[in-house]
């Protein structure tokens, strides 16, 4: 059965940092494409980055560039964001997700498997 297990999220003052981890079992992911998207309440699901298969392609979201970092751990089945100078408008649910593709990385349809989430919140 596969998994993704989501952690590191919590509460967080603005301007702070988090570093989310996302480990996933069950089959491997090395040639798959892993990215995190965040789910604010009462909003629709938005793409915040993706890391392709090697981890020669990086791409992020617009309201993130600057701030966030995405990364591939070793072993391959692991993904991280490290997430600096924290925004209130960064609060969410913020959830991993891998594709075997690399083209419609920014839509939620492209990927096969999805962690529970892990809740981050900014307090002002």
């Amino acid at each position: 059965q596969v998994q993704f297990v989501e952690s590191g999220g919590g509460l967080v003052q603005a301007g702070g940092s988090l570093r989310l981890s996302c480990a996933a079992s069950g089959r491997t992911f090395s040639r798959y494409s892993l990215a995190w998207f965040r789910q604010a309440p009462g909003k629709e699901r938005d793409f915040v980055a993706a890391i392709n298969w090697s981890g020669s392609i990086i791409d992020y979201a617009d309201f993130v560039k600057g701030r966030f970092t995405i990364s591939r751990g070793n072993p391959e089945n692991t993904v991280y964001l490290q997430m600096n100078s924290l925004k209130p408008e960064d609060t969410a649910v913020y959830y991993c997700a891998a594709s075997p593709l690399w083209d419609g990385v920014h839509h939620g349809w492209s990927y096969d498997y999805w962690g529970q989430g892990t809740q981050v919140t900014v307090s002002s």
